[in-house]
């Protein structure tokens, strides 16, 4: 800093600062920046900011006109300068050891959080040996990787991180070693751009590479997607069925295909991608819950809740079903609620899912609905679900509907006084 800009900047200490004055100190240190050359230069030019910034937050500056959106404001403008100043001043700084440092954290992330193909697997240790040994030159040392696995990778990367934070290096005096490192990790980074990540794939291609028309032999009919399903449900492989659906579900008719396949399954290890479809009210997926029985208790808590949908009578019918398949009986009140519901198309899904489920509580309720109800439906299925359940009581009521006016409600209570007839029987029979 010469002379003359010394007594700049105690002048400018002294005396009132002017808009004027700070713009002359902040073209001279522009200057200054400009012809540094090392750290302590820097640092020099960082205090001078400093002062300017003091002295224009004590200036007395005029203000703009409120009313004027075109007026000058000089406060404003020397505010936008002091800012842009330290922004070159941060650019001009370094680069530093912590610099290569964080560049090398960044690489180990982007290899542990992307997922591979084999291809790219071996793109990234090769991407990965030629950094540590671009960086053994610069370090004196050795840093090659045990193993291509990314547990390997990184514990090399993390090697070549602690000698760089070891070497201690010093900005002006190490600036070439820096910049040899600093190009060695752009390499390593370019690398890692350019090597196959799993999303680089296409969706045919990923399902290949899992094994997805492996059941298809060489031959693969149209389309082969809905094939291969087919045939993974032939072998009972939900997995691959629940494969098909995350990477083909935009299709429609592939996810209908799978969904449909999932159901007839039943299989309990699709219960998870069942029950968060269920939680966003999906149809197909409720019924596939249904068809894993008690293997879906859990879902049970999700579909009471839309016990009451009067509003979508689908839903209700889907999910009715779907708990007196699954047979728990935290859903038994909530169904019998229902048999007072005003839609006479629901209430006989209702009492069916009693049947179903299973529980006495529910003998009194149907009971009424089969004594009460003016509809023939909703009789004939109180009537059916009295017989599911089973006890004496409940065989009783069924019984004794044989009576009513609709066949279907006839038909049942002669079944459910067959079932009361034959246990008379077998109660009565001599024992050997």
């Amino acid at each position: 800093m010469s002379d003359g800009d010394d007594a700049a900047d105690s002048s400018g200490a002294d005396e009132e600062p002017t808009a004027e004055s700070l713009e002359e100190r902040l073209t001279a240190v522009e200057e200054e920046l400009d012809a540094a050359e090392t750290e302590a230069d820097l640092d020099e030019v960082e205090a001078t900011i400093d002062d300017i910034e003091s002295d224009l937050e004590r200036a007395d500056l005029p203000e703009p006109d409120e009313d004027d959106d075109d007026a000058e404001d000089p406060r404003a403008d020397l505010e936008s300068k002091v800012d842009a100043l330290r922004d070159a001043l941060e650019e001009a700084r370094g680069p530093y050891g912590e610099d290569v440092v964080a560049e090398i954290d960044e690489a180990k992330s982007t290899i542990e959080d992307t997922r591979w193909t084999e291809q790219g697997e071996g793109e990234v240790a090769e991407a990965v040996a030629t950094f540590t040994d671009d960086a053994a030159e610069t370090l004196d040392g050795s840093f090659s990787a045990d193993g291509a696995d990314t547990d390997s990778l990184v514990a090399a990367l993390d090697s070549v991180a602690e000698a760089v934070t070891g070497a201690g290096f010093d900005a002006d005096d190490d600036a070439e070693e820096i910049a040899a490192l600093l190009e060695a990790t752009d390499a390593l980074s370019t690398g890692l751009e350019e090597a196959q990540e799993w999303d680089d794939l296409l969706v045919n291609e990923q399902l290949e590479a899992l094994g997805f028309y492996d059941c298809l032999g060489h031959y693969k009919d149209f389309p082969p997607e809905w094939s291969a399903v087919k045939e993974w449900e032939k072998q009972g492989n939900v997995e691959m069925v629940l494969l098909a659906l995350d990477k083909l579900g935009d299709s429609g008719f592939m996810e209908e295909h799978c969904l449909e396949a999932i159901t007839r399954m039943g299989d309990p290890g699709a219960f998870d991608e069942m029950h968060a479809r269920a939680q966003k009210r999906g149809k197909p997926a409720i019924k596939a819950l249904g068809k894993m029985g008690a293997d879906a208790e859990d879902a049970v808590e999700t579909l009471v809740d839309y016990v009451d949908a009067d509003s979508d009578p689908a839903l209700q019918k889907v999910t009715f079903k779907a708990l007196g398949e699954i047979g728990s009986e935290e859903a038994t009140q909530a169904l019998a609620d229902k048999l007072a519901m005003d839609n006479d198309n629901v209430r006989p899904h209702a009492a069916r899912a009693l049947g179903l489920v299973g529980d006495t509580r529910a003998v009194k309720p149907l009971t009424d609905a089969l004594t009460d109800d003016e509809h023939d439906k909703v009789r004939a299925a109180a009537a059916w679900a009295l017989r599911q359940i089973g006890t004496e009581t409940a065989l009783e009521a069924a019984a004794g509907a044989a009576d009513d006016t609709a066949f279907v409600v006839q038909h049942e209570a002669e079944r459910a006084a067959e079932t009361l007839a034959s246990s008379d029987t077998d109660a009565e029979a001599p024992t050997a």
